[in-house]
Parts: structure tokens; C-alpha cells; sequence
């Protein structure tokens, strides 16, 4: 039975001096020195709460920017202002290494030192006034084949203008402050979502993110089309020789809860778990025609009868099952289908719901097989012959629980931006994100604002500008108040 994450926060003594990551002079970045420092008027140590309430993003800043950087990779249009596309920005594409190379050319301006590692992984860094691992505003910049343009991308950019609004006021943070843009988190191009920072983590092999090959057909590994666009850093993807202090990630709730309980920000305590299978259903091709029912082994019937129980099961136990591909054999109008494989997507807040939604699934599916009828699926239909089905696990992702000292930095954050602890709710996401495998090697937490109509993953996906400068100075005085906490311990 899987266990909720337990976090590991060691530091290896040979890398408790950030600048000893930087000298290994990987194939983009300048190395971080003293030489480099700049020494700022304020301090994040003497700063009180008013002011962090004084430190304001740039609204207008934050989301021209934003908007700037979905010119590439614009997807489908869903209305008539210029902004009012999707997006199509695949991992490793030609349009991610324009946002890459964007994003490389503007934390440099603002005084970054920056790091591209072994899975692509771009990590920017701003220095303090001392040396140690760098707490983190972190997500992503690739999307889904048709996408929108706050998926990830909300985070990242919240993470630049932190950088922008702490130049601006010459704040000098006690330790280094830093942007991380994860690889192929979607998992769309490559299938295996938040693969990076998996790899990161050290809980997915090296060799096998780089051998994952891209969906529909191609030839291109994630390796090489690191190499063809000049993101195979030099430095190892991992924790061990780019350590993170804490890792806090902004992103649009992709679901409507807080927008239709009107409140602002959600406190991520945790992400909930689930399991990817691919489900195989084997019966036999024959001709529709000239088949009586009685006589067929209708392999698409029965997968329609899976996924209705599986929807069914998700009921029953409170949990989510959702099938997102289904492919069939021999494909012809006047063949009845001889195989189907689909695939089976598990959510639930525990590991113990998913783990019986698996086991309800698997005893039912069989019996369905079989013949035997469950829960009427079989009421007013003609028995066919017996089929087989075959299951294959793609994917594991256990329930994430959160550190407490980063829950507390955004719960506070968000009462003070906010105004009010009635527009601020606890959460748990649905959703996986790059902060389940940095929840594994540092305290880590989320902060949530609204979708609009809870859309994500399609071009209509929308967040106002209001509730993305309310995240972005969330996300800042998380950061802030994390690094005043560093310099109290």
C-alpha cells in the first residue's frame, strides 16, 4: 500500500554553496559568484508584514509579458481579441525553445545566474546575502496540443515578475531566490507527465526519461530533441547537484471551485492520488451483417460497459475515472471490433480509494468478461460470447502532502493580499503538478486562482488579470516570508 510522500531535506555537505553548482560551467549559464553579488537596500529579514503588503507586481508587466511569450506556439482561436487563443506549445518543440530562450534572456537581465540541467530543467537565480540552496517559485512553459494560456505558464511568469518587483525595489533577500521552468510536464508530447522533475527527485531513472519517445508515431526522443535544441545541460538532473531550499508553484486551479464559491486563492495543502492504466479488451473480429448477437465476442461493446462501471465505482467510492483514448481493431464499419484498448485515469484524495477503485475495477471487469452481469449492465441485452481483458499500470503518482511551514507561508500571504480569510480556502489538487516530486526532496506548497467556468486544457482556458497579479504577489510573499523564516532559524 503506498504511503503519502515524506520529505527529505538533506543537503549534501559538498553542495551547501550554491556556487559549486554553477562552476561546473554547464552549456548555458555564467557561474555564480561573490564577484557577482549585489547588495540591496532592504532586507527580507527586517521586513514586517506591511512590507510585504507595500511589494506590488506590476499587473499590466506581468501579463503583457505573459502574452508575449504565447506568440509562441499560439493555438486555436476561441475569439476575437488578440489574446483570445489557445495554445500548442509541445515540449521540446520549436516554440518551447523560443520561450526557453526568452526565458534565459530575461532572468539574466534581472541579475540571474542560470542552470540548464541534464532533462532541460532551466533553473534562475537570483543571489542573497547569503550562500545555500535557493528557494524556488517554480512550473512550466510547455502546454497541451491544444491548450490555454495560464496552465503553467501563469507560474512561471509570476516567478519573473517576483524578480522584476524585487529589483524594482531594491529588496536584497537573506538567501538566493530563484525560477524553475520544469520540462514536458504536461506529458503530451512525451508520455510521462512531470518527468523532469521526476528525474529531479531521483524517482525516475535518467535513461528512461531520455529514451521516452514522442506520441503519434515519430521517431524523436526526449534526448534528442534535447539535443536539437541545444537544451542538453551539462549538469546532472538532480536534487544532489541542484538542491532546492523550497519550492513554491502558482497555478490556475483548472477546476471551479473557487470561482463559484467567489473567493480569491486556494492554500494547496496537497495533491491527490492516482494511477494511469491501459485497459486491453480481446474478443473476435466477425462480420455484422451475418453475426447473431448471441454469437459475437463484441470487444467494443464490452469496453463501453467497462467505462460506464468504471464511472460507476468512481461514485461509489468518491473518487474521479476518466478515459481520454480509445483506439479499436480492425476499425471498419461493417466489422464487429476484435480488440479495443483504452486507457483508465484514477483520482482519489488517498492512496487507500485508489487502491480499492483498482481492486473493484479488476474483479468487476472480469466477471463483465466473463458474462456475468454487474449492477444491471447486462439488463435488456442479449448475452454474447465470453472476451478477456488485460490490464497494464502506465503510471503511479501517491497521494502528496505539503510542508507545513510553506502551507502556513501562502495561507498568511494570501490573508494579507487578499484582505480577508473568506476569500482564501484550503485545497487539494486534483491535478498532478511538478511540486508532487519536489514535495519529495524540499518543503514545498501551491497557491490556486480561479479558471474561469473551471476550463483548463482547452483554448478557452482564462484566469483575469486581477486574480493572476493576486497569485503573483501571493506567490512573492510566500517566497519572502519563506526566506525571513531561513534567517530566523
Amino acid at each position: 500500500m503506498a504511503c503519502p510522500i515524506r520529505h527529505s531535506f538533506t543537503i549534501p555537505r559538498h553542495f551547501c554553496n550554491l556556487t559549486a553548482v554553477a562552476t561546473r560551467k554547464p552549456s548555458i549559464g555564467l557561474p555564480l559568484s561573490a564577484s557577482s553579488r549585489h547588495y540591496f537596500s532592504t532586507r527580507t529579514a527586517n521586513m514586517q508584514d506591511a512590507d510585504l503588503k507595500a511589494l506590488r507586481v506590476q499587473q499590466s508587466r506581468l501579463m503583457d509579458a505573459l502574452h508575449h511569450t504565447c506568440s509562441f506556439g499560439t493555438g486555436k482561436r476561441w475569439g476575437s481579441a488578440t489574446t483570445e487563443t489557445g495554445m500548442a506549445r509541445l515540449a521540446l518543440s520549436d516554440s518551447d525553445k523560443q520561450a526557453r530562450d526568452w526565458f534565459i534572456e530575461t532572468t539574466k537581465a534581472l541579475g540571474c545566474t542560470v542552470t540548464v540541467d541534464a532533462m532541460g530543467n532551466i533553473f534562475a537565480v537570483r543571489p542573497g546575502r547569503r550562500e545555500g540552496p535557493a528557494t524556488f517559485a517554480g512550473s512550466h512553459l510547455d502546454t497541451q496540443p491544444s491548450g490555454g494560456r495560464y496552465d503553467g505558464i501563469l507560474g512561471v511568469h509570476a516567478g519573473i515578475e517576483m524578480l522584476s518587483v524585487l529589483q524594482d525595489h531594491q529588496v536584497e533577500t537573506e538567501f538566493p531566490v530563484g525560477v524553475v521552468n520544469w520540462t514536458n510536464e504536461e506529458g503530451a508530447r512525451f508520455p510521462m507527465s512531470m518527468v523532469s522533475s521526476g528525474v529531479w527527485a531521483e524517482d525516475i531513472p535518467l535513461d528512461r526519461a531520455h529514451n521516452l519517445q514522442e506520441v503519434g508515431g515519430g521517431t524523436a526522443t526526449m534526448k534528442s530533441e534535447l539535443e536539437r535544441i541545444g537544451y542538453l545541460g551539462s549538469v546532472p538532473a538532480s536534487y544532489r547537484s541542484l538542491p532546492m531550499a523550497a519550492h513554491f508553484e502558482l497555478h490556475i486551479e483548472q477546476g471551479p471551485i473557487l470561482e463559484t464559491e467567489k473567493q480569491k486563492v486556494g492554500v494547496v495543502k496537497g495533491v491527490q492520488a492516482y494511477k494511469w492504466f491501459t485497459v486491453d479488451v480481446n474478443g473476435r473480429d466477425a462480420h455484422t451483417g451475418t453475426t447473431p448477437l448471441a454469437s459475437r465476442a463484441d470487444a467494443m461493446l464490452l469496453a463501453a460497459r467497462l467505462i460506464m462501471h468504471s464511472h460507476r465505482l468512481a461514485t461509489a467510492h468518491s473518487a474521479v475515472a476518466s478515459t481520454g483514448i480509445l483506439t479499436l481493431s480492425p476499425g471498419s464499419t461493417n466489422t464487429i471490433p476484435g480488440h479495443v484498448r483504452f486507457s483508465l485515469d484514477v483520482r482519489a484524495p488517498t492512496d487507500e480509494t485508489v487502491e480499492a477503485m483498482e481492486a473493484a475495477m479488476k474483479r468487476d471487469f472480469a466477471a463483465l468478461a466473463a458474462g456475468d452481469d454487474v449492477d444491471g449492465l447486462l439488463a435488456h441485452s442479449t448475452p454474447g460470447k465470453p472476451l478477456n481483458v488485460e490490464w497494464r499500470t502506465d503510471f503511479v503518482s501517491p497521494a502528496t502532502v505539503f510542508h507545513p511551514d510553506c502551507i502556513a507561508a501562502v495561507r498568511a500571504s494570501a490573508e494579507v493580499v487578499t484582505g480577508s480569510s473568506s476569500l482564501v480556502r484550503d485545497m487539494t489538487s486534483g491535478a498532478g503538478h511538478d511540486s508532487v516530486y519536489a514535495s519529495r526532496r524540499c518543503p514545498t506548497s501551491m497557491i490556486f486562482v480561479p479558471s474561469k467556468n473551471g476550463v483548463s486544457h482547452n483554448p478557452e482556458e482564462y484566469t483575469s488579470p486581477e486574480d493572476c497579479a493576486i497569485g503573483a504577489e501571493v506567490l512573492m510573499q510566500s517566497v519572502l516570508r519563506y526566506d525571513r523564516l531561513r534567517a530566523s532559524a
